[in-house]
């Protein structure tokens, strides 16, 4: 006898912000919202959920009292369609702590840690999507084959909502933007 796989009706049709704010955040984990179409993430490695959490840290501590830096949670980019993007890491307001959704205006800085199958999305659209959201600052995190990750760094030109090219780092991040940070990742 074989088993056979049935997929929730709610992954074939069109959600709007308010079905999706009804869901138990179970249900959240793992996917993100595209133009209101669910969008299933494949599984971390453990490598890349590493250079998350130490990026997190350490954006976290770098930025005070006034900014926190989390991983694993929503930034709402745009209520209709619903797009819902659950960056690597996140650098938001430390007065929005209990603010949700998280919104474009929360947010300094996002970053994604380029993954197999997720190359194109991190490198292309991502980065798109956050420059006209607004989103101050962009980190793109490469996990290189020589081991030590490259982190590619955007800031944001409000008046065309466009990313213009920052520092490259390789293995250590040393930075004044958007923030004094010194941080080694490899």
């Amino acid at each position: 006898m074989s088993a056979e796989m049935v997929t929730p009706a709610w992954m074939h049709a069109q959600i709007t912000a308010e079905q999706y704010d009804s869901w138990p955040e179970e249900q959240c984990a793992g996917i993100e919202i595209v133009d209101g179409m669910v969008v299933v993430s494949p599984s971390a490695s453990k490598r890349h959920n590493r250079l998350a959490r130490l990026l997190a840290n350490a954006l976290d501590t770098a930025g005070g009292f006034d900014w926190n830096a989390d991983t694993d949670f929503d930034v709402r980019l745009q209520d209709v369609p619903l797009t819902n993007r659950r960056p690597d890491v996140v650098v938001y307001r430390a007065d929005t702590l209990d603010v949700s959704p998280t919104r474009p205006e929360h947010v300094l800085l996002l970053v994604e840690v380029v993954s197999p199958g997720s190359e194109t999305t991190d490198r292309v659209v991502k980065l798109d999507q956050y420059a006209r959201a607004g989103i101050p600052f962009f980190w793109r995190v490469e996990q290189a084959a020589t081991g030590l990750p490259i982190v590619y760094t955007y800031v944001l030109d409000p008046a065309a909502r466009s990313y213009r090219d920052g520092e490259v780092f390789t293995g250590t991040i040393r930075t004044d933007v958007p923030f004094p940070l010194e941080v080694a990742l490899g």
